[in-house]
């Protein structure tokens, strides 16, 4: 993807997206994939990205002599038995820098192919459909269409960032995909724990208070906020420290004009009451007194 593509999401579409993804969420089951030699394959006019970044194309290249191609390109057929990319040109690229003498593809017409499109951009703006579904539609137009983050966001009606967020839900692990589908967690629970990817036994940790105990966004984000500054060995203290609000909280925050949390101990536990400078010190011990 070419700079100015990056610009909207800093590191672009590409790095919000698994490098172990599950093809079989993008391509239907009834598409045949079919092997054809690189050199009948011939890479589009109307390609979008006009300049390729080789650093990125080698570690592609790199990536496909340990594993393959993972995802099938996408090509029409021509009239002179040829084929022409409709998505996957750095695929083809990289392919051709190692050597390869075939590459996986689905062949579609192009009039297909804007069906397809169609259809996926219909679908993401569906209200009954789930973040992870969305997540996976949003893909496919960019995997399958070579579109870039702000080419989506502008066909389907929405924030760069709104787009940028759905796809790194892409990132989860397989057990809060599953309750993400399920709607035993919310979108903005989803996020949270993502933020814990570099600490998966306190991701899990999280999901499992967020399932069991009921935690609030608020509640999940300020776990995420106090395992980051206070380390991996703090966990366990962290779950029963963890700030909880109630009726009563939010009344007595009411009546101080500040916030107030209970923080659980393994005995009891203790009332937090947050001022941000002594005049506003003094004018909490007033009202209490």
């Amino acid at each position: 993807m070419d700079k100015k593509t990056k610009k909207g999401l800093g590191r672009g579409i590409d790095s919000l997206i698994p490098s172990d993804f599950d093809k079989d969420l993008v391509f239907k089951n009834d598409e045949k994939i079919r092997k054809i030699l690189i050199k009948k394959i011939i890479p589009t006019d109307n390609q979008p990205r006009s300049k390729f970044d080789q650093a990125s194309i080698q570690e592609l290249a790199d990536s496909i002599k340990v594993f393959g191609i993972l995802i099938p390109l996408v090509v029409s057929p021509l009239k002179d038995d040829n084929f022409q990319i409709i998505a996957g040109e750095r695929r083809w690229r990289a392919a051709k820098m190692i050597g390869l003498k075939e590459v996986p593809v689905i062949v579609r017409s192009f009039k297909e192919s804007e069906k397809i499109e169609v259809a996926l951009i219909e679908n993401v703006q569906r209200v009954d459909l789930s973040p992870l579904e969305q997540a996976i539609a949003l893909y496919r137009l960019h995997e399958e269409f070579s579109l870039s983050s702000e080419e989506i966001a502008r066909k389907i009606g929405k924030a760069v960032s709104t787009v940028s967020n759905l796809i790194r839900l892409l990132k989860l692990p397989d057990y809060a995909k599953k309750s993400l589908l399920q709607n035993l967690i919310s979108e903005a629970h989803a996020r949270s724990i993502l933020a814990l990817n570099d600490y998966p036994e306190q991701q899990k940790i999280l999901h499992n208070l967020i399932i069991k105990e009921g935690w609030s966004v608020r509640q999940a984000e300020r776990f995420v906020v106090s395992c980051k500054k206070e380390g991996y060995n703090q966990v366990k203290e962290l779950k029963k420290r963890i700030a909880i609000e109630s009726n009563e909280t939010k009344k007595i925050a009411a009546k101080l004009k500040t916030k107030v949390f209970v923080k659980r101990t393994a005995k009891g536990g203790k009332l937090e009451i947050i001022f941000k400078n002594d005049d506003q010190l003094k004018e909490i011990i007033k009202i209490i007194l």
